[in-house]
């Protein structure tokens, strides 16, 4: 994983189905039909390729004229293709726009994604069918994106980007290496010192209680003989007087 990106830089669809593209093996049938597919490219496609924008999730009502007025914002439009149904003429939410200089692409790039048109939230994204290697439409079990419910859920494009892989050896080395080990029999032998420390002050507490009562009981004995001595030293007077 030392070439491991978060963006793809050549579609694999069994790394588009991978959280982290670290799978090596399919999970479901989608990476299966993408795997066994052989896509090419629509050659009656024209334009370049590198000045093109990928537009998706468009209201279906959204008309060319609406994309125009929109994207002219950021530089000159070459060329709009809104994708529609060949049967119905209906759009099928999605367009191609292809600008005049790449600074504009880059603008419309940066600033046009998550825009609202018609109360959509858009996505943009620079086309990739002709300009990533291997790439593999979604209709086909490929593309990026997509949602858990419809059974192809894709990383490694700007909308879902691969997640960093957890290197699990590293990890494992890490936490059970010598200076983790050194640490837990330091704690264990802290613990095991305090847990006696305290033994022994309990110890030398019980042996110093009865030499304490020792001393508390010949303390009162002296105290009662003093007091009978002076109690009889005070009879002697008394019959000295008399």
């Amino acid at each position: 994983m030392a070439d491991w990106a978060p963006i793809a830089k050549e579609y694999d669809p069994l790394k588009a189905g991978s959280i982290d593209g670290t799978d090596e093996e399919p999970h479901d049938r989608a990476i299966w039909r993408a795997m066994l597919a052989r896509y090419v490219p629509n050659k009656g496609v024209t334009g370049d390729p590198h000045l093109t924008l990928f537009v998706a999730r468009l209201n279906l009502q959204t008309t060319e004229e609406k994309l125009k007025e929109v994207f002219s914002r950021y530089g000159d439009i070459r060329k709009i293709r809104l994708v529609r149904d060949l049967v119905t003429g209906f759009s099928k939410g999605y367009a191609f726009i292809e600008y005049k200089d790449e600074r504009a692409l880059l603008k419309a790039h940066r600033d046009a994604n998550r825009l609202v048109i018609d109360q959509h939230e858009i996505f943009v994204d620079f086309e990739l069918e002709r300009t990533l290697k291997g790439w593999i439409p979604r209709r086909l079990g490929g593309g990026f994106g997509g949602k858990k419910e419809s059974g192809q859920l894709r990383f490694g494009g700007r909308d879902r980007p691969f997640r960093k892989p957890i290197n699990l050896p590293n990890m494992k080395n890490d936490f059970y290496g010598e200076g983790s080990s050194e640490k837990r029999n330091w704690s264990r032998e802290g613990t095991r010192d305090w847990r006696t420390r305290d033994r022994d002050h309990e110890r030398s507490r019980d042996k110093r209680w009865p030499e304490r009562e020792r001393s508390w009981a010949w303390g009162d004995s002296e105290r009662e003989r003093d007091s009978k001595e002076e109690r009889s030293r005070g009879r002697e007077r008394k019959d000295r007087d008399r």
